[in-house]
C-alpha cells in the first residue's frame, strides 16, 4: 500500500508531501482543481511516459517519490531477479525528470528502467480511470476477468507453452517444404553442376604443381641446351673447369713439401673440387631426365583449361574454392535427396503438438466453463441493490481459431431491464451502468489479485444518491482487505471514507498551485457541506453534512 506521496515542481503543483493510510480514503474538489494532476504525477512512478510540459519551473527538475509497505505482498522474487536491494517493509520508488525533459527512475536509490519500474508499478497499485471503463468493450479484457477469477495461470501457461510449440513446428514444416520446392526447382542444374566438378577430379595444389610443370615442358628445349653447355663446361679435357682444377690441386699439394702454409689452400682447392663435381652430377641427371614431350605439355595445358573454365565459371580464383562449391552442392543435393524424411518427421511431430495443443485448450476451456456462471451471478448480486434490480447478467464462452488466449473468446452480454434480451455490454450499457458493472468486477478481482492498493477515479459518475452510497460501501467493503482510494464529487460516497482529502487550488497575481490536504473533523464537514450545497454553507448544509457522515459510521 502506498503510504507516502511526494511530488515536487510538477504542473500546478509546487510541493506537496502526504501520507496516507490504510482502509478507505476519498479524494475531494472542485472540477478543475488539480486532481487529474496529482494522478499523472502518481502514474509517473508507475512507469507512464512523460510529458516535459509537466516541468514547471525550468531551472529545477520535477520529481515524484511514493513510499509504499510492502510486508505482505511475496515480491522479493521481484527484487532478486532485477538486482534490487530488497526491505521486508518498504519500497520507495522515484521519477525525476530535469529541465531538459531527461527521466530517470529509481527503485530503493538504484536506477532501473522504466519497463522494471511498471512490472513493480503493477504489482503495487491499480488506478481505475473513467476511460478504463471503454474495457468491457474489450474482449480481451473481458477473457482476462474469467481467466483472473477462475485462478487458471498454470492451465494458460500450459496451453501458452503447446501452442508456441505447435507454431514453432508448423513453421520448421513450412519453411522445410518451401526449401524442397526451390531446391527441385533447380534440381537438374544443381545435378549436373556437381557431377562436372566431381568428374573434374579436384585436388588441393594440384594446379600450382600443373603450372609449374608446364613452365618445365614449354622450356624444356632451352634448358637441355644450357645444362649441356654447363656440363661440358666443367667436364671437358680440353679447357674443362674440373681438369683444370684437377691441375691446380696436384701443383699446390707439391708445395707442401717445402712450403706448409700451403696445405690450407690445397684443403679449400678440394672442398671446391668436390662440390664441383656433385653439381657437374647434378647437372647432367637433369638434363638427362629431362625431356621434351610434346604429348605431355598437351596434357598438361588442357587440364589446366579445364581447371581455368571451372573456376572462371563459378567466379572463383582456386581449386579449394571449387571443392567448397562441389561440397555445397552435395549438401543441397543431399538434402534434397533426404527432404522427404524429413518433412514426414515433422508432419508426425506436428500431428503430436497438435494433439497437445488440443488437451491443453480443453483444460484451459473446462477452467473458464467452471466459472462463468458463478462470475455472472455474482455481478448480477452485486447490482441489483445498485438500482439494477432485473439485471441479467451472462458470461457466454464462443469458440474460435485457435490463438495465443486460447480456442474461445469470451463475452459479457447485459440487460438491465425486464424485457431487454441480453446483449454485449458495451452496446446496451448506460455510462452509469457500466461505472457500477465495472465496481463490481473490480470488486470481483481485486480480492483476487491480492493488489495492495486501488485507486478509483471518479468510478461513480452518473449515478447519485442512494446508489451512489452503495457503491461507496462496495469500496468500504473493499477496504477491509486492501487500500482503497477514491476520487469523487459526491458526498454520500466522500462521507463513507475512513478520511477524506481536499484538492484545492490557491491563486496569486502571479500563479497558481494546486494543494492536497487531510481534512480533520470540522474541515470534513465543512467540505461534504459544499458538496451538497453549493459554495454557501448554509447551518441547514452543515447539519445535514454532519447527519450524513454520522449515517455512514
Amino acid at each position: 500500500m502506498i503510504r507516502r506521496l511526494v511530488i515536487r515542481n510538477y504542473a500546478l503543483i509546487e510541493s506537496l508531501d502526504i501520507e496516507f493510510e490504510k482502509g478507505f480514503s476519498v479524494i475531494t474538489g472542485e472540477t478543475g482543481a488539480g486532481k487529474s494532476i496529482i494522478l499523472g504525477a502518481l502514474s509517473l512512478i508507475l512507469g507512464q511516459r512523460i510529458d516535459t510540459k509537466v516541468v514547471t519551473d525550468t531551472t529545477q527538475k520535477t520529481l515524484v517519490e511514493g513510499t509504499f509497505e510492502i510486508a505482505d505482498y511475496q515480491l522479493e522474487s521481484f527484487f532478486e531477479e532485477n538486482d534490487l536491494e530488497y526491505d521486508a517493509h518498504e519500497c520507495i520508488i522515484r521519477r525525476e525528470i530535469s529541465p531538459t525533459g531527461k527521466s530517470r527512475a529509481f527503485i530503493n536509490d538504484t536506477p532501473v528502467t522504466i519497463a522494471q519500474l511498471k512490472q513493480l508499478g503493477e504489482n503495487l497499485i491499480d488506478i481505475h480511470s473513467q476511460h478504463q471503463n471503454l474495457l468491457l468493450a474489450d474482449r480481451s479484457f473481458q477473457l482476462r476477468l474469467v481467466d483472473v477469477l477462475a485462478g487458471n495461470a498454470s492451465q494458460l501457461a500450459a496451453y501458452q507453452a503447446a501452442h508456441e510449440q505447435y507454431l514453432t513446428v508448423e513453421t520448421k514444416l513450412q519453411e522445410a517444404r518451401k526449401r524442397l520446392d526451390d531446391a527441385r526447382k533447380d534440381e537438374d542444374y544443381l545435378r549436373f553442376q556437381y557431377t562436372q566438378l566431381v568428374e573434374a577430379r579436384l585436388v588441393e595444389g594440384e594446379q600450382e604443381e600443373l603450372e609449374s610443370e608446364q613452365e618445365r615442358l614449354t622450356h624444356a628445349g632451352d634448358i637441355k641446351e644450357s645444362l649441356y653447355k654447363i656440363t661440358s663446361l666443367l667436364e671437358n679435357d680440353e679447357g674443362g673447369v674440373l681438369p683444370a682444377l684437377n691441375t691446380i690441386v696436384s701443383r699446390t699439394r707439391s708445395l707442401t713439401n717445402f712450403f706448409s702454409e700451403a696445405q690450407q689452400a690445397v684443403d679449400r682447392l678440394e672442398s671446391s673440387l668436390i662440390e664441383l663435381k656433385d653439381l657437374h652430377a647434378t647437372f647432367y641427371d637433369w638434363n638427362e631426365g629431362l625431356a621434351v614431350d610434346p604429348d605431355r605439355l598437351e596434357w598438361v595445358e588442357t587440364r589446366l583449361d579445364t581447371l581455368y573454365t571451372l573456376q572462371q565459371k563459378h567466379h572463383v580464383n582456386s581449386i579449394s574454392e571449387l571443392i567448397d562449391i562441389r561440397n555445397h552442392y552435395a549438401q543441397i543435393l543431399a538434402g534434397i535427396d533426404n527432404s522427404d524424411t524429413e518433412i514426414a518427421a515433422l508432419e508426425q511431430e506436428l500431428k503430436t503438438v497438435e494433439s497437445e495443443r488440443q488437451s491443453a485448450a480443453e483444460a484451459l476451456t473446462a477452467t473458464r466453463t467452471q466459472q462463468v456462471t458463478h462470475i455472472a451471478q455474482h455481478l448480477a448480486d452485486e447490482l441489483k441493490p445498485l438500482g439494477m434490480p432485473h439485471v441479467r447478467i451472462s458470461i457466454d464462452i464462443e469458440p474460435c481459431e485457435y490463438y495465443k488466449m486460447g480456442a474461445e473468446q469470451v463475452v459479457i452480454r447485459f440487460s438491465a431491464n425486464k424485457n431487454q434480451p441480453l446483449q454485449p455490454v458495451s452496446d446496451v450499457a448506460s455510462g452509469g451502468e457500466i461505472s457500477r458493472l465495472m465496481l463490481s468486477i473490480k470488486s470481483l478481482v481485486a480480492d483476487a489479485l491480492s493488489l495492495p492498493t486501488i485507486i478509483f477515479d471518479e468510478i461513480d459518475t452518473g449515478v447519485s444518491g442512494d446508489i451512489a452510497a452503495r457503491m461507496g460501501n462496495i469500496m468500504k467493503r473493499m477496504s477491509q482487505y486492501m487500500q482503497v482510494i477514491t476520487i469523487t464529487h459526491l458526498p454520500q460516497v466522500a462521507a463513507i471514507g475512513d478520511r477524506q482529502y481536499r484538492v484545492y487550488k490557491e491563486n496569486s497575481e502571479e500563479t497558481t498551485r494546486t494543494h492536497l490536504s487531510l481534512l480533520n473533523e470540522e474541515e470534513r464537514v465543512e467540505e461534504i457541506a459544499r458538496m451538497l450545497s453549493g459554495t454557501t454553507l448554509s447551518e441547514a448544509a452543515l447539519n445535514n453534512a454532519r447527519v450524513l457522515l454520522t449515517t455512514q459510521e
